[in-house]
């Protein structure tokens, strides 16, 4: 029988990715939450995945580029949904807090293979 696991944002590692770059995220068997810091101007370059993302937007605002050409700016409170393989960019406008779910879990990040974000 499987049982619940709590945890605390204060409690799990922050990850200094590059100056302007932090991340923490919790990960289950099947989905993955990750809280991302990024500072006005961070660029995070042009990446696909596998992993539908749900991208939430809890403070700032960031703008996305799409594979498919089209340009998302997303801002507090709102949601982006990613399809797996769409390639996307995000920079910061303004300084970001931002959610994003993974369905499955990004096994990149748990075994630190996410040079592009490094």
């Amino acid at each position: 029988m499987s049982t619940a696991t709590l945890f605390r944002w204060s409690e799990v590692e922050a990850e200094q990715l590059n100056p302007l770059l932090q991340r923490q995220y919790i990960s289950g068997d099947k989905a993955m939450l990750s809280r991302i810091v990024l500072t006005k101007g961070c660029k995070v370059p042009s990446h696909s995945h596998p992993h539908e993302q749900l991208a939430f937007i809890l403070q700032g605002s960031l703008r996305f580029e799409m594979g498919d050409g089209t340009t998302h700016i997303v801002n507090s409170g709102e949601i982006l949904v990613i399809p797996s393989n769409l390639a996307h960019s995000a920079e910061a406008l303004e300084d970001t807090i931002n959610f994003d779910i993974f369905a499955p879990p990004r096994q990149d990040w748990i075994n630190k293979e996410d040079a592009y974000l490094r």
